[in-house]
């Protein structure tokens, strides 16, 4: 066997532009209010099976019935902690995206792809591709 096919990541990069900033502040303030929903949500179920509990039962004080209570409103904190930290990741990235310079170049993600490595190729070379777009355009395609 002298070649095979091989997957490897590619590095996108993509060039600041006016474009580029409004998409990825519009992508996050999405984001954000999609969390702030998912949080609002999480509050009124965890009042709708509190709720639940305590009028499915005869005495709402019964112990049993506060633990009931007490373990989905730690369900409900714990998650909303867990919410909180993703919103506080997307605003502390749109502040990132505000600070960044015009012409700037910034890591956007990965993609896939497959090349064909024969007997001889330098691995090392092959791995390290990256792709450069500006505004949605590839600029250029280079080995870093």
């Amino acid at each position: 066997m002298n070649s095979i096919s091989i997957k490897r990541s590619i590095t996108v990069k993509a060039v600041v532009t006016p474009a580029w900033k409004e998409e990825a502040e519009r992508e996050l303030s999405n984001a954000i209010s999609a969390i702030d929903q998912q949080l609002g949500e999480l509050e009124k179920e965890g009042q709708q099976i509190v709720e639940g509990i305590r009028s499915q039962s005869s005495n709402p004080l019964d112990p049993r019935v506060q633990e009931q209570v007490a373990q989905v409103q730690n369900q409900v904190a714990s998650k909303r902690a867990e919410f909180e930290e993703q919103k506080r990741n997307l605003l502390l990235q749109q502040s990132q995206v505000r600070d960044l310079d015009m012409e700037q170049i910034v890591e956007q993600g990965q993609i896939d792809s497959f090349c064909d490595l024969k007997v001889g190729d330098n691995l090392v070379n092959k791995m390290n591709i990256s792709i450069l777009v500006r505004d949605g355009i590839v600029e250029s395609i280079d080995q870093s």
